[in-house]
């Protein structure tokens, strides 16, 4: 099982004008500790899970490419990209240059989109839930096209028209795309049918979610196994090493391939690096 971190809340004791370097400081934490990827938020405003609107955030894709030029090894991604905040043809070349400049470490996490809010507070598109996910199916399709080097003809979709999808450079490799949600309808159909990887809660109803996945793979003609199951779990030591290894066997019995979280007072290093010594080359094991 690969263990990745998840970086939602910047708000940290030294303020914006430290962000630059608490954030590099904790990145190349990571990757020496042997995290598999880091991600932030596509989000404008903090979100209430999180902290007030007012704390600090910071725009996905400028802070990817940020990282990227701080480490070398770790999978970079937004988790989850809003799918109505940027046109798709924008959104591809956005992880396409992440992709080249990063040596070809950048996935496509991306989904239906929710923050009514900090839409409206920007002026950014939000159409109805039904048109987002149509989107959404429509958005993954484009990226797919520009991100193949063989195929620049012009894309031609219910919400989006496309002249010419070329998309030069290429990204190095192609971009994993990670469908994020637990919607047993339209998201787990989607990523049955698109998508490398998915995302869904940890709770009561997980098993069950697995369970719709790979109903909706047979549907498609898919092979379940295709699929990185992800769950998002907070890196939270604080009651041992023993229940967390206990909380990764559980997940792993499962299927479930990976967990990305949220680690508390990561700005606080010796935090990541315990995570390299007692959690990582365990859930390694798994």
């Amino acid at each position: 099982m690969q263990i990745g971190l998840h970086l939602p809340d910047l708000t940290y004791p030294d303020g914006p004008a430290a962000l630059a370097d608490d954030l590099t400081r904790i990145v190349v934490a990571a990757e020496d500790a042997g995290f598999a990827r880091v991600s932030v938020m596509d989000h404008v405003w903090q979100i209430a899970v999180h902290g007030p609107p007012e704390h600090d955030m910071l725009e996905a894709y400028t802070t990817l490419g940020f990282i990227a030029a701080r480490t070398s090894r770790v999978e970079l991604l937004s988790w989850v990209t809003a799918v109505s905040y940027r046109a798709p043809g924008m959104l591809a070349k956005l992880v396409s240059t992440l992709d080249v400049l990063s040596g070809g470490r950048a996935w496509l996490g991306v989904g239906a989109a929710w923050n009514a809010e900090e839409a409206a507070g920007l002026g950014l598109d939000f159409p109805p839930l039904a048109q987002r996910f149509e989107m959404l199916e429509e958005t993954v399709q484009i990226c797919r096209q520009m991100w193949d080097p063989t195929d620049d003809g012009p894309y031609d979709g219910t919400h989006y028209h496309l002249g010419r999808t070329l998309n030069v450079p290429a990204p190095l490799h192609q971009p994993k795309i990670l469908i994020g949600g637990g919607g047993e309808k339209k998201t787990l159909r989607l990523v049955a049918k698109y998508a490398d990887a998915c995302n869904i809660v940890d709770g009561p109803e997980l098993e069950h979610k697995l369970a719709v996945l790979r109903g909706h793979c047979e549907t498609e003609g898919r092979d379940y196994g295709e699929i990185e199951k992800t769950v998002q779990v907070t890196l939270d030591l604080d009651d041992g090493v023993a229940p967390f290894i206990a909380t990764l066997e559980r997940l792993a019995a499962l299927g479930v391939d990976s967990i990305q979280g949220k680690l508390p007072g990561v700005w606080e290093t010796e935090r990541i690096e315990r995570f390299g010594r007692e959690i990582i080359p365990a859930a390694a094991e798994l």
